[in-house]
């Protein structure tokens, strides 16, 4: 596994044998960064995100690299939220980021309290938290955490549709890639 863009390019991130990880794979990763970038490479450029069930911080890791200001890494396993600060000192990242040990919509409804906005956020529970999905995407679709054009991602299984979200916040794309599958929300 590594960052596939940005000032951290090529460099490797680690992970954890036998934890119930499963990182964005490399692949499905650079797929996801070339559709929220659009060909635009300051698409990233002092963006907040909240990167939510963080595992390795993979995905945050990228958005850090290519420009993002400030990265929330939502962490609720304590191994995976070492890994994740084993990872930024790896690439001696040693500001625009905060990590929380916290269950994702513990995190979120903190992270409200502090009036902060995300612009994009990205959840990747594991596949077999179904729940999860569905009560992230509500909670988001109800709160003041969104900046005015935010996009959220969701990973999940392509044998699972997390489905077409909650008003405001609605879906607008999905793709699939190898057993992931990735589906884009807005609000409208």
């Amino acid at each position: 596994m590594r960052v596939i863009g940005g000032k951290f390019r090529s460099r490797p991130l680690h992970s954890l044998r036998g934890m119930d990880l499963r990182p964005t794979a490399d692949r499905l990763r650079e797929t996801l960064f070339n559709v929220l970038g659009a060909g635009n490479a300051a698409a990233f450029e002092g963006k907040v995100w909240f990167d939510l069930c963080a595992g390795t911080g993979a995905v945050g890791i990228e958005a850090l690299s290519r420009g993002a200001n400030k990265v929330y890494f939502v962490e609720s396993s304590a191994s995976a939220a070492t890994l994740i600060r084993r990872n930024l000192d790896s690439l001696k990242v040693q500001s625009g980021f905060e990590v929380l040990k916290e269950d994702a919509a513990r995190a979120l409804r903190q992270l409200e309290a502090r009036n902060i906005t995300a612009d994009f956020v990205f959840l990747d529970p594991p596949y077999r938290l179904e729940k999860i999905y569905t009560q992230v995407v509500d909670l988001l679709s109800h709160s003041r955490l969104l900046a005015a054009d935010a996009v959220v991602v969701v990973e999940h299984s392509k044998k699972f549709d997390p489905g077409e979200g909650v008003v405001p916040l609605l879906r607008y794309r999905k793709l699939e890639q190898g057993d992931a599958a990735l589906s884009f929300y807005r609000t409208k």
